[in-house]
């Protein structure tokens, strides 16, 4: 019996040394791979520009040309990004349900990064033998499209994921889910929600629809192939009525709405907004003072509200009798007319004609 005793008491002191030594390797392990994450995230953070620079960064923004009520658009003047941006509280609730439904359902609930994503999208990635792709929440999507490139590397990954928790520390979720939706481009040279409205339906997103809602959100995953005015609508219809299933089941919307927005012909509903300039001699005559008071890129970019002196009514009454007048004149072999009408008190332009 003794024999057996300290034969046991040997096997069961044996075992405690067993469990100390995988003790130690583990946590010896645990800090080398918790060294090993910091020292990379030190080296690549060391050429990181600050998330604090999105303040300082220029968000390229239209200007608007008005006649002298504010009334009336006469042009909106842009470079290669028309953007109007607005205030978070304008952009409608179901712009961003749907935007969180399709590209960051924990959206509100993670830190910049979501791991089991980042995890996900690495494993299919190393299945495809590819570059990391995927995974991104809406705040590394911003990070990249403002401050980073579009590389598709682990060296530009992991300085995405960087910012973008340094970015959650600034900013709040409201905050950085408006600058992502006044940025992020939809196609057709629109970038940011209010651009995409005015341009694929000709209204502010303040007063789209829930299918026209849905429909915009369903483009900035890919803007050319979603494009309402390509070849892919089968695809974009698909993309939208994930989302509104999505939407349904995350308690945005109800099923019932889900089913009436997708038996809407949203094709039918679509009306390009076409760029046309209204009083074009006087518009040019305004473009190239502004521009030789502040620069070509500040009148492209720069999203001024410039309030003319031009009279709207005055202007229609002299465009007619500019047609009019011209044509009177062909039996004189005259082909063409121009009108100038001014306020001889100010000075100012009350209309311009440069043509028939």
């Amino acid at each position: 019996m003794n024999q057996i005793f300290i034969s046991r008491n040997f096997k069961s002191s044996s075992n405690k040394d067993k469990w100390k030594i995988v003790g130690k390797i583990s946590l010896y392990l645990f800090g080398v791979g918790f060294l090993s994450v910091v020292g990379i995230f030190l080296y690549f953070a060391k050429d990181l520009p600050s998330a604090n620079s999105v303040d300082a960064k220029l968000i390229a923004q239209s200007t608007k040309i008005y006649d002298r009520s504010g009334e009336h658009l006469l042009y909106d003047v842009h470079g290669e990004e028309k953007r109007t941006v607005i205030p978070f509280a304008q952009i409608p609730d179901n712009v961003k349900y749907a935007t969180i439904a399709l590209e960051d359902q924990e959206f509100y609930s993670h830190f910049g990064v979501n791991p089991k994503a980042i995890l996900r999208s690495a494993f299919k990635d190393i299945i495809k033998g590819g570059a990391a792709q995927g995974g991104s929440t809406i705040t590394q999507q911003f990070i990249k499209k403002s401050l980073l490139s579009d590389e598709k590397t682990f060296t530009r990954k992991i300085k995405e994921v960087i910012l973008a928790i340094e970015l959650e520390q600034k900013y709040s979720k409201d905050e950085i889910l408006a600058m992502y939706l006044n940025q992020i481009p939809y196609g057709s040279s629109a970038y940011g929600i209010e651009a995409a409205a005015q341009t694929f339906f000709s209204k502010s997103a303040k007063d789209l629809n829930l299918a026209e809602a849905v429909l915009l959100a369903s483009l900035p995953n890919a803007p050319t192939y979603y494009s309402p005015f390509g070849s892919h609508r089968d695809a974009l219809v698909g993309r939208k009525n994930s989302a509104l299933r999505k939407m349904a089941d995350l308690g945005y919307i109800t099923q019932e709405q889900a089913d009436e927005a997708k038996g809407v012909d949203i094709f039918a509903a679509i009306t390009p907004k076409q760029d046309n300039i209204q009083a074009p001699h006087f518009v040019m005559y305004v473009k190239e003072y502004l521009e030789q008071k502040y620069g070509e890129q500040a009148v492209e970019q720069g999203g001024l509200k410039v309030y003319t002196t031009l009279d709207w009514d005055k202007q229609k009454a002299a465009e007619k009798a500019v047609v009019e007048g011209a044509e009177k004149n062909k039996a004189q072999n005259a082909s063409n007319a121009a009108l100038v009408a001014m306020d001889p008190k100010t000075g100012q332009i009350l209309a311009m004609v440069g043509s028939k």
